[in-house]
């Protein structure tokens, strides 16, 4: 029976989800660049990602169970810091955290096609690492699209784990919330390895379980910056299964 279920599965993805997938891809990367253009990207770079992430949730017969929403400090600026276990964490994410936010990611996502123009017009925070003046203009750009409220969510392990086991925190993040004096709340994201891991292309279903942890204070100064990074590291970590710690 279950072997059905899944050829099942698979003839409704090629012919039906990805096919899906791939429109509405493309309509909300059109819709969200005409939008920004148009009314700034702070509405229009957050409500059509947050419909597509949940349609393609729905389309994936996959589920977010998410936990301690009422950690999210409101009306406040802050740093979310979330694992990577894969591709649907973008998804649980932008789809469930009801928060506005931007991304802070790679600069090369901005070659992807849709994907990068959208995502550059609706004022993501594109990580430039190649010269410290190429630096001084991320923090820029982040100092100013984090006015008024704004958050940022980051993935501080850099990219997607191969193996479902969390992997080192880089200093980003963290930088930012001490420079601008952020809180940070850490995000457990659990089950996304188990839809999606790193090197597969076809999805399964299941279930994402997301946790919003309390919030940590500013850090103070460099050495508190990683004792922060390591509160959080611990926080994330703590609601994982033994095998992905």
């Amino acid at each position: 029976m279950k072997i059905l279920l899944l050829v099942l599965y698979r003839i409704y993805q090629v012919c039906v989800m990805i096919p899906l997938i791939v429109v509405l891809t493309i309509l909300t990367g059109l819709v969200t660049i005409v939008g920004s253009w148009v009314g700034g990207g702070r509405v229009w770079g957050y409500w059509p990602p947050h419909i597509w992430s949940r349609l393609c949730m729905w389309l994936t017969l996959a589920t977010v169970e998410v936990r301690g929403r009422g950690n999210i400090p409101p009306e406040t600026s802050c740093v979310f810091v979330a694992n990577h276990q894969g591709a649907y964490d973008i998804f649980a994410i932008y789809g469930f955290l009801n928060h506005n936010f931007k991304w802070m990611m790679k600069i090369g996502l901005r070659k992807f096609p849709v994907i990068g123009p959208s995502c550059q017009a609706a004022g993501q925070i594109f990580v430039d690492n190649s010269s410290p003046a190429a630096i001084r203009k991320t923090m820029a750009k982040a100092e100013k699209t984090l006015q008024g409220g704004m958050s940022v969510v980051v993935f501080p392990e850099g990219s997607r784990t191969r193996t479902g086991r969390m992997g080192r925190f880089h200093t980003g993040a963290f930088q930012l919330a001490l420079e601008f004096q952020l809180p940070v709340v850490p995000i457990t994201i659990d089950g996304a390895y188990s839809i999606l891991p790193r090197g597969q292309w076809l999805p399964h279903w299941g279930k994402i379980v997301m946790t919003i942890h309390e919030p940590l204070a500013p850090p103070a100064d460099e050495a508190d910056r990683r004792r922060v990074s390591d509160e959080a590291y611990e926080a994330i970590r703590s609601c994982l299964p033994p095998r992905f710690r």
